[in-house]
């Protein structure tokens, strides 16, 4: 397991907020030189830390303006690890996490119209094994949400 010191996470947190950030403009704000900045980038992309960059996408502009939360129930018959996968490889989930509860799975989907989320719920009951789910359409996300892990306190 890679360290993580005071300056690791300013850069983490820098680079949670841009991760096109140029070395050089980094290196400036954790006031390091940019060769001390990109071996720790690297060190921590190495490690695992840093798993990737990704874009932030405007789901309306896109297409998929209509976002739900889905609890889903498996029937116990169901194998917990075959679903993961299948659960994954649905279009309309952009989110998925095994959780505790009454369900067994919170899911995030996004889609252009009530519709696609009646599909993909049929879906899920029909062809997943999926018992019973509770749907809540998503009204608008706060600002300043989602924050990625990483983000500073």
């Amino acid at each position: 397991m890679t360290a993580i010191d005071a300056i690791d996470q300013e850069i983490i947190g820098v680079l949670v907020e841009d991760g096109r950030i140029a070395i050089r403009e980094l290196a400036g704000r954790v006031a390091l030189s940019a060769s001390a900045t990109s071996e720790r980038v690297r060190r921590l992309e190495r490690s695992g830390v840093i798993q990737g960059y990704s874009a932030r996408i405007d789901p309306e502009l896109i297409g998929r303006p209509i976002q739900a939360i889905v609890e889903v129930q498996l029937d116990p018959a169901s194998g917990i690890f075959e679903i993961d996968e299948a659960i994954a490889a649905v279009p309309q989930v952009v989110d998925a996490f095994h959780v505790t509860g009454r369900f067994d799975y919170q899911l995030r989907i996004a889609c252009a119209d009530i519709e696609g989320i009646e599909l993909a719920i049929r879906h899920l009951k029909e062809d997943l094994g999926v018992r019973e789910t509770s749907t809540r359409v998503i009204l608008r996300t706060v600002d300043g949400t989602p924050k990625p892990v990483g983000t500073p306190s």
